[in-house]
């Protein structure tokens, strides 16, 4: 685990910046505290930051393979390497160490290209081959490790995160205000599209193949239903899923270095932890954060999973210090990012760190079994989309006479699409508010399109091509809230505190089992993961399967209309960000006032604007 970085001269201008290369990996510091390496050849530098994890003396990069031409710089774990490695030994291939890093060298050696099929787990990578000039640069298939690049007048730039990949003097900080609009739109900036015009990001199951002048974007995995995962009925599937599943969280048991797992209370986590103790020797160390003045904690939940299981037990309870954490999460996240949940899991993250370098948590649960509430609810009411276009039309023009409430809302539904729903469901600024907040050159320069986040929900949900509502929900959250909202978040915040987070969920052969389950298999009695809980039982305590969904989030609300509001204000409405002139001051002005008069909560639109506002103030934007 670590931070990667690098530079490629496709066009022969001259040899690879050192200066740009090193300034580039010591933005990565905290992503790999224990090392580092560097390759320099001709028109490529490599670099990276090492966290070690497995074969600590060993395991130092760039890795080469028996006659070094190949190199390696590698962020992340391939969980089937010991299997892989036998198979390459058993075709002569030699190894000089024991770690997973190696096996990479050796399987593009053996099969170029499609060494991806054949990895399990997470990864960014990029492998030099000096023979034929030839750079590939990958991420993993669910985009658990980020990985950004820059290519300009012949020269590709890449780096795990953004800061870094300024240093190399490939990218301009221009904005690209078609991200901006998706950001407002999503809370995040979905790939390929960043929020630089000259940078973009490698979208996952994809890799970059660069050379001589050029530099291709291949895909080598999309999302589609394992083929044979489906005999029996129902409680083979059930039996199925959790064999998977345990399996999943097995794998990725593998470290010369004291791991742990982030418990939140939750079934995912929970799950996570039940087949961590089944699979461990010693007491499973798991850590637990609460919030000082929290309503709701989870600590309880948390508690009663970690006392079945007789784990070793951390609760942290912090009172996070905002005026110095969020500037700081802004310049991790190297873009604006609004998904307020990135402060807690910072908070366990940090926290987690001081115990253990590995840990393992329930990311990707929700997707793979249909656990967000909007799942059921959509899912049902998708069926009335079924209905004559003329009569959902002459409901709609009845409810739009209502007054304002659920009937309302109901019936203004019916004249939507599925993806205008769950467009709906996810949104945070939309188009009509856009119109009154963007100011009249921000406008111009969108085109006076203000629907770019809908359009892009509505383009995965087209690009889908799999029947039934569940089906197309999770794959639209597989290929945009999951890789580019979630899983940033997770990477960023672990990574700032020097910590490599696991997500056993996210193994992509569990991942293609649950999108291949029949949608009654996923919900049922009007909330999800009927199947997961099913597999969970006698694993998992009843009362824990039982809790309705809650997320990971602040209490955004209440602190905008207490200890954040001067913040606010002098973030948001700043003399930089008048200056600037990307929105109208008084719209801006008026949707603080209207939250702090209780007229509106609109808590999740300002601290959307702070946190944009904060991102461009620790990049001089």
């Amino acid at each position: 685990m670590c931070g990667i970085c690098g530079l490629f001269d496709t066009a022969g201008h001259g040899g690879a910046d050192e200066r740009a290369l090193r300034a580039m990996n010591g933005k990565l510091f905290h992503r790999g505290p224990d090392g580092e390496g560097y390759l320099l050849d001709g028109p490529v530098g490599l670099a990276m930051r090492r966290l070690s994890i497995i074969d600590l003396p060993g395991g130092g990069q760039p890795v080469f393979n028996e006659d070094k031409t190949l190199a390696v710089v590698f962020n992340g774990e391939i969980y089937n390497h010991r299997a892989l490695a036998a198979g390459l030994k058993a075709k002569r291939h030699v190894f000089s160490t024991a770690c997973d890093t190696e096996t990479l060298v050796h399987l593009y050696e053996e099969y170029g290209e499609d060494m991806f099929s054949r990895l399990r787990g997470m990864f960014a990578f990029a492998l030099w081959d000096s023979r034929r000039k030839r750079m590939l640069v990958a991420r993993d298939r669910l985009g658990k490790k980020p990985l950004c690049y820059s290519f300009k007048n012949g020269r590709l730039a890449f780096a795990s995160e953004m800061e870094a990949l300024l240093e190399s003097g490939v990218a301009s900080r221009e904005v690209d205000f078609t991200a901006l609009d998706l950001y407002l739109g999503l809370q995040y900036i979905p790939a390929p599209l960043s929020i630089f015009k000259d940078v973009r990001k490698l979208e996952p199951g994809c890799f970059i193949s660069a050379q001589a002048g050029s530099c291709e974007i291949k895909k080598y995995w999309e999302l589609r239903p394992a083929g044979n995962s489906l005999s029996g009925g129902y409680d083979d599937a059930v039996d199925l899923v959790r064999s998977k599943l345990e399996e999943s969280v097995k794998q990725r048991l593998e470290a010369d270095v004291p791991l742990g797992a982030f418990l939140s209370g939750g079934v995912d986590s929970s799950a996570v932890v039940a087949f961590m103790a089944r699979n461990s020797s010693a007491p499973v160390k798991t850590f637990s954060i609460g919030f000082e003045g929290e309503t709701a904690s989870e600590l309880p939940f948390a508690r009663e999973t970690a006392k079945r299981y007789s784990t070793e037990h951390t609760e942290i309870t912090v009172r996070p210090d905002m005026l110095s954490v969020l500037p700081m999460l802004a310049r991790h996240y190297g873009e604006p990012f609004a998904d307020s949940s990135a402060v807690p899991s910072y908070y366990v993250a940090r926290e987690t760190a001081k115990h253990v370098k590995v840990a393992l948590n329930g990311d990707g649960g929700d997707e793979a079994f249909c656990g967000y509430p909007r799942y059921a609810t959509l899912s049902a009411r998708a069926g009335l989309l079924a209905l004559p276009a003329m009569l959902r039309k002459s409901v709609a023009s009845v409810a739009a006479c209502l007054p304002q409430g659920k009937a309302k809302r109901f019936g203004l539904s019916l004249d939507r699409t599925l993806s205008e729903l769950h467009f709906n469901a996810i949104s945070y600024f939309g188009a009509a508010e856009k119109r009154r907040l963007y100011s009249k050159e921000t406008a111009a320069l969108l085109d006076g399109n203000m629907r770019g986040a809908e359009d892009y929900i509505g383009a995965l949900f087209t690009r889908a091509a799999c029947a039934g509502a569940l089906a197309q929900m999770s794959y639209c959250d597989y290929n945009s809230y999951l890789p580019h909202c979630l899983l940033a978040k997770m990477d960023i915040a672990s990574m700032a505190a020097s910590l490599e987070a696991r997500s056993p969920f996210l193994d992509h052969e569990l991942v293609e089992l649950a999108f291949a389950l029949p949608a009654e298999y996923k919900t049922g009695g009007g909330t999800g993961k009927r199947i997961l809980k099913d597999a969970l039982r006698g694993i998992v305590p009843d009362s824990v399967l039982a809790r309705p969904k809650t997320g990971f989030a602040l209490p955004l609300d209440s602190w905008l209309r207490g200890e954040l509001k001067d913040f606010w204000t002098a973030t948001v409405l700043s003399d930089g960000a008048r200056r600037r002139g990307w929105f109208d001051a008084g719209y801006v002005k008026s949707l603080q006032e209207a939250h702090l008069s209780g007229q509106a909560d609109n808590g999740r639109l300002l601290w959307s604007l702070m946190m944009l506002e904060l991102w461009a103030a620790e990049y001089n934007i």
